[in-house]
């Protein structure tokens, strides 16, 4: 077992993303806020030594994780709200931070552009 040298937040859709998306895509009617949540996606980050500097930095970074969330949900970016900041990210997202990322396996990282 390792220790990388990253930090990690983990990314929960809230109440006013499912909003959004019953919104922009009406075949979303039926999903609930569990269904949405039931796989969050995490995002390594540089090391931090609090949650205070992860969003600091998160701030710089907000947009690729709304472009990467609203995308993977609904691919018409003229449906996204126009301001891609930190309140709206806190409007439409819940977020928790971890100072320690272990790596448990033997095999490389792989890294690949998206």
């Amino acid at each position: 077992m390792i220790t990388i040298n990253r930090g990690a937040i983990v990314v929960w859709p809230a109440q006013a993303f499912l909003d959004w998306l019953r919104k922009a895509d009406p075949t979303s009617e039926d999903l609930s806020l569990e269904d949405l949540r039931q796989e969050p996606t995490i995002y390594l980050l540089p090391e931090c030594a609090d949650r205070e500097e992860a969003r600091k930095y998160l701030g710089k970074v907000c947009r690729q994780i709304f472009e990467e969330e609203f995308e993977s949900w609904y691919h018409l970016p003229s449906s996204w709200p126009k301001r891609l900041d930190m309140a709206t990210f806190d409007r439409f997202f819940e977020w928790s931070f971890h100072s320690v990322v272990t790596d448990l396996s033997n095999r490389e990282i792989l890294r690949e552009e998206l």
